[in-house]
């Protein structure tokens, strides 16, 4: 059982993948010799890796629900 939703996997992963497009569009930049990072990039990929993860056991969990089967064992001696 997860922690959330799977509704609320997805807005994390929608929030992750904006993040993403801004950050491409402008990670860092430098002044003189120094240079200011907004974010890192790879962790960024790493979070969107994570809430896909997230979502996809979710929605596979969902699907999985009523496919249950129970079934019946008899040992025989032979």
């Amino acid at each position: 059982m997860s922690a959330w939703t799977l509704e609320q996997a997805k807005q994390h992963l929608h929030a992750w993948m904006e993040a993403e497009l801004k950050v491409t569009a402008g990670q860092n930049y430098r002044i003189g010799s120094r240079e200011l990072n907004r974010a890192n990039l790879y962790q960024i990929r790493e979070e969107i890796k994570y809430w896909k993860n997230q979502v996809e056991a979710l929605e596979n969990q969902s699907k999985r629900r009523g496919t249950n089967r129970v079934m019946r064992i008899v040992p025989r001696d032979l």
